[in-house]
């Protein structure tokens, strides 16, 4: 029993020990990732109130700035433009990320097919992630003049969704490789014909995957700078550029103004986006028998 405790009885204790430690640097931890992550918002959105022009100088509160943000008929022109590049895009890249994710489980399902072939698929479709964005504007540039294409809105939705298709693609990928086949077979036995089992069985059990990549792919649009740079016309400015074009002469409460007004619609959307998915996990789900599936049984 002695050499029992003089053994094991301080490498326990010195266990215990460093288990408190970690504990008490884990908050510490935590805590300044927050503070270096958070502090620059918190002040962007203190100094939208400033009085003074100067966001280093704190010249007392006003909400001119937002009344003046509001009238910037330059700034909502860009909004509207980034959200209908968004959305465009977005849509876009799911369809064309699900679809080409359906195809290589499919196809990687059949016998005889090459290993190297899904290798490179899976190569090409997260090398537009690893391409430095510089590169892929001034390769869409070279694309689209040599296409005699005119710069504007739709080589903006050319651009924005071919960078866009990796997204939807690879996380609708990782949810078809961990579904179970057995549901689609007992579809297909019950006389389900194949477009019939992929539109009951496959689309709703992929669909959380589909728009957890339209909504990064909505991001990644929105908040793109250096392809639209390279790709958009004159006349046609999204928010992101007419930010940083006016970040040259210096930053002006207007521009934190917008960008509060930016963040409190995220928290708005995300807040709201919780309360759905909590309000639709609670909910019983009733059955409709007029939208049920009916497969003929042979």
């Amino acid at each position: 029993m002695s050499h029992t405790t003089i053994l094991f009885g301080p490498a326990g204790g010195s266990a215990k020990g460093v288990r408190r430690k970690k504990r008490a640097v884990f908050p510490l931890y935590i805590g300044f990732i927050l503070i270096v992550m958070y502090i620059p918002i918190v002040l962007v959105i203190v100094y939208s109130f400033n009085q003074s022009r100067l966001s280093s100088v704190w010249g007392g509160f006003t909400l001119a700035w937002y009344a003046e943000l509001f009238t910037d008929r330059a700034i909502f022109e860009g909004l509207r433009n980034s959200l209908v590049l968004g959305l465009l895009s977005s849509c876009l890249a799911a369809a064309l990320g699900t679809l080409g994710a359906s195809g290589m489980t499919k196809v990687r399902s059949l016998r005889g097919t090459s290993g190297g072939i899904h290798r490179t698929m899976e190569f090409l479709s997260i090398l537009p992630i690893m391409t430095p964005e510089i590169i892929m504007g001034m390769t869409f540039l070279a694309f689209f003049s040599m296409l005699s294409l005119p710069p504007g809105m739709f080589t903006l939705v050319i651009a924005h969704t071919a960078f866009c298709v990796p997204y939807p693609y690879l996380l609708v990928r990782a949810r078809l490789a961990g579904l179970d086949k057995s549901y689609v077979e007992a579809a297909r036995i019950m006389g389900a014909g194949e477009m019939r089992a992929f539109y009951d069985v496959t689309l709703p059990l992929m669909f959380p995957a589909v728009v957890s990549g339209m909504l990064i792919s909505f991001a990644m649009s929105f908040d793109d700078v250096i392809v639209s740079a390279f790709v958009a016309g004159v006349n046609t400015n999204t928010l992101p550029l007419i930010i940083y074009s006016r970040l040259k002469t210096g930053v002006t409460p207007k521009t934190n103004a917008m960008c509060t007004l930016l963040f409190v619609l995220t928290i708005v959307l995300c807040l709201g986006a919780a309360w759905f998915s909590l309000y639709t996990s609670k909910k019983p789900r009733k059955r409709n028998r007029k939208t049920e599936p009916r497969w003929n049984v042979r």
